[in-house]
């Protein structure tokens, strides 16, 4: 089995370039990724992203995506506001193809994903 702190060494990687995150609803939050390896056919991505603190709007309908949470705090809750979970540095997630919701981050979050199409 594979010890989750294996992916810690993704922590130590530098993001640039953060621009408005497009989904935003708090003025002011940015975003970076970078995308570290996809697949020849583009449907598998993996990468890691970071965002500021604030409010957005996540659409997985064409997609699902795997988060291995670095670090930072997040709260993400259904569309349909049933069922929020906190998630903190070393927690996982999976957003199924067809998951729509939100993501109040608390303290900066940075990521590892995986994207599937």
């Amino acid at each position: 089995m594979i010890a989750l702190k294996t992916f810690a060494k993704f922590a130590k990687i530098k993001l640039t370039d953060f621009n408005p995150k497009p989904t935003t609803k708090t003025p002011g939050q940015v975003e970076a990724s970078d995308i570290l390896w996809e697949s020849d056919d583009g449907k598998t991505k993996i990468g890691i992203w970071e965002c500021t603190e604030g409010t957005f709007t996540a659409d997985r309908t064409g997609a699902a995506e795997f988060c291995h949470i670095l670090s930072g705090k997040a709260s993400i809750t259904n569309y349909d506001g049933n069922g929020q979970r906190v998630m903190a540095g070393g927690d996982l997630l999976v957003l199924p193809k067809g998951w729509k919701g939100e993501w109040t981050i608390h303290e900066k979050v940075k990521k590892l994903f995986i994207i599937q199409q």
